[in-house]
């Protein structure tokens, strides 16, 4: 049988995702894995630096995954991040 998260492991995936540039890293990464650090800057149009904080958050929250290649770091979804995304599409449908 498998164990049940406790509240605080909860806590961790949630607060890690509380922030709308967080959020639309993680519908990025879903829509293309692999993406690169510099390609997230460009589509979401914030600061470099921004966009790094909050990937290292995300990956830090067990969200995101990261693989560097060479001089690129490449983002893609844990199992995690992939229940939360699920999660987020279906609240963002509802009226």
């Amino acid at each position: 049988m498998k164990k049940q998260k406790t509240a605080k492991q909860i806590e961790r995936h949630l607060k890690g995702v509380a922030n709308h540039y967080r959020i639309d890293i993680l519908f990025l990464v879903a829509r293309k894995e692999g993406i690169t650090l510099d390609s997230l800057v460009a589509a979401i149009g914030a600061n470099s630096k921004t966009i790094s904080e909050h990937t290292r958050r995300l990956v830090q929250s067990g969200l995101l995954n990261k693989k560097y290649r060479g001089k690129f770091v490449e983002h893609s979804l844990s199992p995690y991040g992939r229940i939360v995304v699920r999660f987020l599409k279906m609240f963002r449908a509802l009226q």
